[in-house]
């Protein structure tokens, strides 16, 4: 799928944030994540293709 690789950008930098002790930026990284999920699916993503269901899902 054309934006499985900002999902899986988004979830490695929310997954880093987290193992290192950044908290703030886990949960904007998270929170990133799922405006990228819903604006895609909904298609403001700009592309036709609105990418899996089961993109990276941290924690």
């Amino acid at each position: 799928m054309r934006h499985d690789w900002v999902f899986e950008v988004l979830a490695d930098l929310a997954e880093y944030a987290d193992r290192n002790g950044l908290p703030r930026l886990a949960q904007i990284a998270e929170e990133a994540l799922q405006v990228a999920r819903d604006e895609i699916r909904s298609g403001s993503g700009g592309g036709d293709d609105p990418g899996p269901d089961d993109s990276p899902q941290v924690h």
